[in-house]
């Protein structure tokens, strides 16, 4: 249940902070107070979006935050599956800064708006005036029968599974399309493979074409460059290898005097043993460079094949081309996996199918079971608020395709008059039987639905005199189940509340404030006198307001 709440810079109101109490509080002002404000403020922390037109001062964050006492519903496992600290007194945070960014806080972590959204449908409903325009809803009619019914878990189940029925039709149409787009394609893949194939590419092989045709281009240049090398070293007349031996030849005749020539002896041996070894690789090289006119025409061509192909492909490498032909065959695979693939998809979407149809009967079959009980309650409660000729019936088309919730597409009819004819309920009901059938429900589900609290705004509306005091002996019910928060104008259902608070205005220097105040006995006889008789007190008002609240049990 809500505990308490803190209103900080929201529209009239600069800072309020009010203490809930568990039964039925009463909440009263004239029009124009600032009771529906209370209910904005109140829906910032339940997850819905704002901006910063509802700053009272535009300089200024606004800060809205709500105690909440959730010991009693089980929401360990929403703080858990959350990472969120898990308190019986719960807070719920909203702040809405003056650059109009907005931040969500459950017990000081930060979270998504989603998050305190996901929490709130947990906590409070609110039932504002308009939401009797939502009852010719078939979503809103089918929620009141599954909340009935205590369907929600079973529900999920099916949409789950009805996701999943989604998807997979979704995949199998996809690849059904994508199998027969392609195959409009598969010749065009198969004659590019076919021709990289044909290539035979192997890594490097282009850089090595490239540096054999450069050879092959210079091969007479080079063999000049060689033969004039090997003559320089060992077969011209006077070649480094002969030289250097005469060197040696003379160094002989003198180091058996001298012996410092041994040591240059023994250099040019090592420089003749190295020069020789040159010669010889020299010469071997030359063995092996030749002009020869078909090898060049062949790397020239094969050369030409791989920038042909790289053209083609619009890639700048001979690897980029072999990737190329990977992708093809990769292609050329999925394509042909293709019927296997279906055929899974197939069997897959009709078994999830057979499960997707089973649940949904299931549904159905649970839903038209408490039809009658609903009827019943709801008939009665019409008629303890003064309908005796009220009928309502709900009726209920399977439809053949499903849909989220199912196969059932609900309808509430409706009567006030007796012998008239059941109709769509927007187009057999007044304001105030609206209000008063919307009541029925509310009151039907107060026993199923397991809320902490409930907020009504105005749901009397359309209703007076004896109506009024059977609507606030319904709402008093309510109250013995739950926490009821009423926002009324009627006297008949203002008494009926275990505590009672004033909204008003004040004028404060330039500005003007909503103020919320809990009545004491004597200040709540003198509101319910105003709401008899207005402005002006009488004494026969204050005297009927008196009787009212002492006649309460």
């Amino acid at each position: 249940m809500l505990v308490n709440l803190h209103i900080d810079n929201y529209a009239l109101i600069e800072q309020l902070v009010i203490d809930m109490k568990p039964g039925l509080t009463i909440i009263t002002g004239e029009t124009g107070a600032g009771k529906t404000i209370l209910l904005g403020a109140l829906s910032l922390i339940l997850g819905k979006r704002a901006d910063t037109s509802v700053l009272r001062d535009p300089s200024r964050k606004c800060i809205v935050e709500g105690e909440f006492n959730i010991e009693a519903y089980d929401l360990e496992s929403f703080f858990e599956n959350n990472d969120i600290d898990y308190e019986p007194l719960t807070l719920i945070r909203r702040e809405i800064g003056a650059n109009g960014k907005s931040r969500s806080f459950i017990n000081d972590t930060p979270v998504t708006l989603n998050k305190i959204r996901e929490l709130g449908i947990k906590l409070v409903d609110i039932h504002s005036q308009h939401e009797n325009l939502n009852m010719s809803n078939h979503e809103f009619q089918l929620n009141v029968i599954d909340h009935f019914a205590g369907l929600f878990e079973k529900r999920n189940e099916y949409q789950g599974v009805f996701e999943e029925y989604q998807s997979l039709h979704d995949q199998y149409h996809d690849l059904l399309k994508e199998a027969e787009n392609s195959k409009a394609d598969k010749d065009y893949w198969e004659f590019q493979l076919d021709e990289l194939n044909k290539a035979n590419l192997r890594p490097g092989e282009q850089q090595e074409l490239e540096a054999d045709l450069e050879q092959l281009n210079h091969a007479g240049e080079i063999k000049s460059g060689l033969t004039e090398t090997i003559m320089a070293l060992s077969e011209g007349e006077s070649d480094a290898i002969r030289l250097i031996n005469n060197a040696m030849g003379a160094l002989q005749k003198i180091h058996a005097y001298y012996p410092k020539a041994e040591e240059i002896i023994s250099r040019l041996d090592s420089a003749s043993i190295e020069l020789k070894d040159i010669a010889r690789e020299t010469e071997l090289l030359n063995e092996k460079v030749s002009v020869d006119p078909s090898r060049q025409q062949f790397t020239e061509e094969r050369l030409n094949t791989i920038y042909s192909l790289q053209k083609k492909h619009m890639v700048g490498s001979d690897s980029e081309l072999i990737d190329i032909r990977h992708q093809l065959e990769n292609r050329l695979d999925e394509m042909n996996s293709y019927d296997e693939r279906l055929a899974k998809l197939e069997n897959d979407l009709k078994t999830c199918k057979k499960r997707t149809i089973e649940l949904a009967g299931k549904l159905s079959e649970r839903r038209s079971g408490i039809f009658s009980e609903i009827e019943s309650v709801i008939m009665q409660i019409l008629h303890d608020l003064g309908m005796p000729n009220a009928r309502f019936r709900i009726k209920n088309e399977i439809q053949e395709e499903l849909g989220i919730t199912g196969a059932d597409k609900i309808e509430f009819l409706f009567s006030a008059n007796k012998n008239s004819t059941l109709m769509e309920i927007s187009r057999a009901a007044s304001g105030g039987e609206l209000s008063r059938l919307m009541l029925s429900i509310k009151s039907l589900l107060s026993d199923s639905t397991g809320l902490p609290t409930i907020i009504l705004d105005e749901i009397d509306a359309g209703v007076s005199g004896e109506v009024a005091d059977k609507v606030g002996k319904i709402i008093k019910r309510m109250a013995g189940k739950m926490q009821v928060i009423n926002i009324t104008h009627l006297p008949q259902v203002a008494v009926k509340g275990d505590h009672h608070y004033l909204v008003y205005k004040l004028d404060e220097k330039d500005k003007t404030n909503t103020k919320v105040k809990m009545l004491n006995p004597e200040e709540r006889q003198q509101e319910i006198a105003k709401m008899l008789s207005g402005e002006e007190l009488t004494t026969a008002a204050l005297d009927n307001a008196r009787e009212l609240l002492k006649s309460q049990p």
